[in-house]
């Protein structure tokens, strides 16, 4: 009997909600670094979204990727393998938080109101800010699996730490095992009683680094390096392009790599990063992470934090529907 033909692979498709800074810059992460068949870039301002095709697609010429690259829909988008929203309103002079939230969750809104039906296989990573509010709301908007909704959370944050504590510690980043935990935001904390340099704990390998000057300075540096980078070029868009380009291969390769993610935590009553195994199903697993007493006040200070803006985004949204209708009841009223 003949040797059957195997059957081809079936393509893989990766969409970029937003073709801005960071989704231009993620989807000539995937045309440089191949992981899928095709990159869908979907943005409502047309003219930005053609030119952004254009100019990745001039990236392929070259030979060096097979990947394509077009310009698609939101219903197209929802049938992806991953769905990347790096879509989001930037905030006014003056705005306060909540009244930007509530805008992105708008925005949030319309474009899972657009994908609809979004396919049961598709895995949901969020990146716009604020990451870990939008990946809360997210998964009831999506109405996907809570293993398949995620977010980049502290991963950029903790490459950033891996960094500096690999130059103070003369070794390479690699050897490094340290994780920022918590919100992507000013209630980050570091998980020092868990950092080790290859095996060794820091207090064995590395125990000059645990002085509460360094362990202030290096704090201060993960937290601040997003606004110090904004402050001098307005964005920042390579290190979270290829932290996301990273979690898109994991999952596709099914990898089951430990990344700190934002997703659900039952406990804490919110999505927030800790560590997890990552593979074709999304979040596989979480991965337990011992914390000293510090740390997990600053954890469980940081989870209420984070539910009193959702919170406030929930009542903001409450008043917003009240509105609509007493607007569309008095019409009703006037015909």
């Amino acid at each position: 009997m003949a040797d059957r033909i195997p059957e081809p692979r079936l393509q893989q498709t990766i969409a970029i909600i937003g073709c801005g800074d960071v989704g231009s810059t993620l989807a000539y992460t995937l045309i440089q670094n191949p992981i899928c068949s095709e990159v869908l870039l979907v943005d409502p301002k047309t003219e930005l979204l053609e030119a952004q095709v254009r100019d990745l697609g001039d990236a392929t010429y070259g030979g060096r990727s097979a990947t394509r690259i077009r310009a698609g829909t939101h219903k197209e988008a929802g049938q992806a393998d991953i769905v990347v929203v790096t879509a989001g309103a930037k905030q006014k002079t003056g705005e306060s938080r909540i009244s930007l939230l509530t805008r992105n969750l708008h925005i949030l809104s319309s474009i899972f109101t657009d994908m609809a039906p979004i396919s049961p296989h598709t895995i949901l990573m969020l990146v716009a800010n604020p990451v870990d509010i939008l990946t809360h709301f997210a998964r009831k908007l999506s109405g996907l699996p809570e293993s398949q909704v995620l977010g980049t959370g502290t991963s950029l944050d903790s490459a950033r730490l891996k960094g500096i504590l690999a130059k103070k510690a003369d070794v390479a980043a690699s050897s490094i095992n340290a994780y920022v935990l918590g919100e992507h935001g000013d209630s980050q904390f570091i998980a020092w009683s868990s950092a080790t340099i290859g095996t060794s704990p820091f207090s064995l390998a590395c125990p000059n680094l645990l002085s509460a000057a360094i362990k202030r300075e290096v704090s201060e540096h993960t937290r601040g390096a997003a606004g110090a980078i904004i402050a001098a070029k307005g964005c920042t868009a390579y290190g979270i392009g290829n932290v996301a380009a990273s979690l898109c291969k994991y999952i596709l390769y099914d990898s089951r790599t430990v990344r700190p993610l934002s997703f659900y935590q039952p406990a804490l009553g919110c999505c927030l990063s800790m560590p997890a195994v990552i593979g074709r199903k999304g979040i596989v697993r979480p991965v337990p992470v011992k914390l000293d007493e510090t740390e997990q006040k600053e954890l469980e200070d940081c989870a209420r934090g984070l539910r009193e803006v959702i919170a406030g985004a929930e009542e903001e949204i409450s008043k917003d529907k009240e509105m609509e209708e007493t607007m569309e009841k008095d019409l009703v009223g006037k015909e």
